[in-house]
């Protein structure tokens, strides 16, 4: 009976010892995660006021610190599990089976994902610009972590991945203040060149887009067979583009056929 009742004891002592060890894991576990907690709230608000922080786009912005956020957690957790006694390795080694399985399953996805960020941080366009990527163009209508959305000048919508996106050269037609409208008139040679130039200023000087700084130029800029190609460079502002070249396409020949101006067999040329 002594012996049974000696037993029990050493029983009900080991059962006492082991629940306090673990409640002292459990309590410090908590206590870890309260001051961890806190800590990580503190840097993400001491982030989101750093300066530099506050030039990125907000969606962007949102994003990393959504992302900076879940791996300090998962910083404080993996240290919460090792202190729970867990082996450090098994814990390491199902976190990286975890993130090579879904690594491998959203490889593309993660791939347009990271260009999003990059394009959201890096800005090369904003929504409403205009721009020639990818093998396609259009006005930008959406910038979203996977896609960016063009609608084409014939209201057709295009979404181009955001991977590929960064991985190709970039125009943006509509990013500066200013832009130049270029246009090539060939011209007969016999034709007075003092002439032309000046029928081609009149033009430009009627002109209600044509900016007077920078000055616009008329030019001789190369031959063709029996004549000369004369060059029309004027400066716009760039909402005003398709405007001035469309009023020059119109009253610049029509000028030239009013002064009687010869032209070689060559066609006019456009220069975008």
């Amino acid at each position: 009976m002594d012996v049974s009742l000696s037993n029990w004891e050493k029983l009900l002592g080991m059962i006492t010892d082991g629940a306090m060890a673990i409640g002292l894991k459990l309590l410090m576990a908590i206590i870890v995660y309260i001051v961890g907690s806190f800590i990580i709230k503190s840097l993400i608000k001491a982030l989101g006021k750093m300066r530099s922080f506050k030039s990125i786009d907000p969606t962007a912005a949102e994003y990393i610190t959504t992302f900076i956020k879940a791996a300090l957690y998962v910083v404080l957790l993996v240290s919460i599990v090792a202190l729970l006694g867990v082996p450090m390795s098994s814990v390491i080694a199902a976190i990286a089976s975890a993130g090579l399985a879904i690594g491998m399953a959203l490889q593309g996805a993660l791939g347009n994902i990271a260009g999003g960020i990059m394009l959201l941080i890096f800005r090369p366009f904003s929504v409403g610009d205009y721009i020639v990527a990818g093998g396609e163009e259009g006005t930008v209508r959406s910038i979203s972590l996977v896609y960016t959305v063009l609608t084409t000048l014939d209201n057709r919508r295009i979404s181009i991945p955001n991977g590929s996106l960064m991985n190709s050269t970039i125009c943006n037609a509509t990013v500066e203040e200013l832009r130049r409208v270029d246009l090539n008139f060939d011209i007969a040679g016999s034709e007075p060149s003092d002439k032309v130039e000046k029928i081609l200023s009149d033009v430009i000087e009627k002109s209600e887009w044509a900016l007077e700084k920078p000055a616009p130029q008329v030019l001789i800029t190369a031959g063709v067979p029996g004549g000369l190609t004369y060059t029309v460079r004027v400066w716009v502002k760039t909402s005003d583009y398709w405007d001035e070249f469309g009023e020059l396409m119109k009253e610049i020949p029509a000028a030239l056929n009013a002064a009687n101006i010869a032209r070689p067999s060559t066609p006019i040329s456009v220069s975008k």
